[in-house]
């Protein structure tokens, strides 16, 4: 007997399918998303994530072929639709083929302030008497592909917590989830609204802020790591220019990761996971 949450899909133009369409338009779905207050996780292994950690889902979209895979996922939600069409179809709406299997629309999470995050990544302190903590910040990323890159290596090396500044990519879009594996629902962050002023607050709550940069005068990361920063919060500049000139003047550390064969820098990416498991 068909689960009665399976909704055949007959019109493209059913208002309900709304979350779904255009997927491929980047500029479009980050703003669209964030107004309607969803994102999109796609593959089983991403939607066990988000699900794991308590996201809800508002719907599920799939072919007929992939029901019975997703079914131990879609079943514990008996109320949300699962939309199900051919694959010629679904590819029309969305403008790719689902080769992962699913896509799940899900409902944003409330963000916490940028003292909460703080005070989680301390384990719950408010004050320098919690555990030791780091950080990361990412300033101003615009390739989805890097943020979510970011977070699986701070999943990885086990970085506390990461804040995003304003004009960062979205951790939350597709592409990002994807790439994060889902760890982007596992590893705590927000956004933070004020920056670069939010250094001042990182400082006041005890953090040693440290950007990397290629700039004259900074330190290696070798000795970064050799003064031992009680907790340390890293700041990752942008793909092109990395470091705005305003954070780099109210920066503790100016860091650089030392580099041999005339290699000038690395990726955004390959640059966080070298720094977070230099500082584990």
């Amino acid at each position: 007997m068909e689960a009665p949450q399976l909704r055949r899909i007959t019109d493209l133009a059913d208002p309900a399918l709304d979350d779904y369409l255009r997927m491929t338009d980047v500029r479009l779905r980050s703003r669209v998303e964030v107004e309607r207050g969803l994102f999109m996780a796609e593959s089983y292994e991403v939607i066990s994530r988000a699900l794991a950690a308590g996201m809800a889902p508002r719907s599920f979209l799939m072919s007929e072929k992939w029901l019975e895979r997703f079914a131990p996922l879609y079943s514990r939600f008996p109320e949300v639709p699962v939309f199900v069409g051919e694959e010629p179809l679904l590819e029309q709406l969305t403008g790719f083929h689902l080769h992962r299997g699913a896509l799940a629309a899900m409902q944003r999470p409330v963000l916490p302030t940028v003292a909460e995050l703080l005070a989680g990544a301390r384990g719950g302190e408010s004050s320098g008497a919690g555990r030791r903590s780091r950080v990361a910040i990412l300033e101003g990323l615009v390739d989805h592909t890097n943020v979510g890159a970011c977070f699986r290596s701070a999943a990885a090396m086990g970085v506390d917590a990461i804040l995003v500044t304003p004009t960062c990519a979205d951790p939350l879009y597709r592409r990002s989830v994807r790439v994060s594996m889902g760890t982007v629902f596992q590893v705590p962050w927000t956004r933070i609204e004020h920056w670069p002023g939010a250094i001042d607050e990182l400082q006041e709550a005890g953090y040693t802020v440290a950007g990397l940069t290629l700039g004259e005068g900074a330190i290696t990361l070798d000795e970064l790591v050799a003064e031992d920063p009680r907790d340390l919060a890293l700041v990752l500049g942008s793909e092109g220019h990395g470091l705005l000139e305003t954070t780099d003047q109210r920066l503790d550390r100016r860091v650089t990761i030392p580099m041999m064969h005339g290699v000038d820098s690395l990726n955004v990416a390959a640059a966080s996971a070298v720094a977070f498991y230099a500082t584990r």
